[in-house]
């Protein structure tokens, strides 16, 4: 039977265990650029035992960030930065992802801190979002411009280009942002999609624009590191995206070689009735996973070492991914080891207090 702490191989990688820092912003650079702050929060999880950390959602271009002050991968610059966070997650035993994302309609807002609201458009850090239609997220926020033919396949080659910078960065492992109500979870769900063209209407044709991206992604990305996908399994809405749907998806994407779904939910209307408690994605991760086949991420409110060695003892997922839980505890792995009685050592310098 697998456990939490049994290491995980994918393509040519292994996790030393089944724990994952999530991608969480930050919302602390400016320009886009890296700095020590991201430095000193994801090298503290890495010293602190998990085996893999996402870098939070990193835009592809400007106007694919969700406020003035995220982390960026739309020029040659940003590499360096990032090469300097790689280098040191690496040296602690940890592997390093990323994940490239575009916030489509959701962007041009303020940092979470100083309210959240979308900017004004006197306000000169305000940028025009864009998305597959012209229907904002809610009353609160700018109509985005629909996108054109031309402008999705900009948009996916900006895609590619950010894989490209990713591995130049040192990043072994590629996780494409397709959830919580962001461009490429905007043109899936029928809620957010209204276009009549090939990128809208069924299915098949939804789905078309991360397809695309991915195939883009591909022929940047080397075949022997993973590349992964975080999707909203549900939009908890009536007509809304459903598991179904997911579960389709995810055995088009094993077909095309992506590894794993990290399986979240949400974040694409405002007043959906998201059903919120410890593990209230682990269902989804689970039906991807075993009616897909293929491996899965899932998140959401898992605190417990015990909650999430269940989780994986029972095959409901491949990988437990922590968020809030990580920035109350960038030692959990370590504690967690500890009241599971299993043998994982701390780092040297920390040893003594372990």
């Amino acid at each position: 039977m697998t456990t939490l702490f049994d290491p995980l191989t994918i393509r040519s990688v292994t996790l030393r265990n089944r724990i994952g820092v999530s991608p969480m912003c930050q919302y602390s650079y400016k320009d886009g650029f890296s700095n020590e702050w991201q430095l000193v929060h994801l090298g503290a999880r890495a010293t602190g035992g998990a085996g893999l950390v996402i870098a939070e959602a990193t835009a592809v271009e400007p106007r694919g960030r969700i406020t003035p002050y995220d982390a960026g991968l739309w020029d040659d610059a940003h590499i360096a930065p990032l090469k300097r966070i790689t280098d040191f997650i690496k040296s602690q035993g940890a592997v390093t992802g990323i994940q490239i994302a575009h916030a489509g309609r959701k962007g041009s807002t303020d940092k979470p801190w100083s309210g959240g609201k979308p900017l004004k458009e006197s306000d000169d850090r305000w940028w025009q979002t864009v998305g597959p239609s012209p229907q904002a997220y809610s009353s609160d926020y700018q109509t985005p411009h629909e996108l054109t033919k031309n402008e999705i396949k900009e948009i996916q080659s900006l895609f590619a280009a950010a894989a490209k910078r990713s591995l130049a960065a040192g990043f072994e492992w590629l996780e494409l942002h397709a959830a919580h109500g962001y461009l490429i979870h905007e043109f899936y769900s029928p809620l957010s999609n209204h276009r009549i063209d090939e990128y809208g209407g069924s299915f098949e044709n939804r789905i078309r624009f991360m397809i695309e991206t991915i195939q883009a992604i591909q022929t940047v990305w080397p075949k022997e590191l993973p590349l992964t996908t975080r999707i909203s399994g549900s939009d908890w809405y009536e007509g809304g995206w459903t598991v179904y749907e997911s579960v389709e998806l995810a055995k088009i994407l094993k077909k095309m070689g992506v590894d794993l779904v990290d399986c979240s939910s949400g974040g694409n209307i405002s007043n959906a009735k998201v059903p919120v408690g410890p593990g209230y994605q682990v269902p989804i991760s689970d039906a991807v996973r075993n009616k897909a086949n293929i491996a899965t991420a899932t998140v959401g409110l898992i605190t417990s070492p015990q909650h999430a060695d269940e989780i994986i003892r029972n095959g409901r997922a491949d990988i437990v991914m922590l968020g809030r839980e990580f920035l109350r505890d960038a030692y959990w792995p370590l504690h967690a080891a500890k009241t599971l009685g299993v043998d994982f050592k701390a780092p040297p310098q920390y040893l003594r207090a372990f």
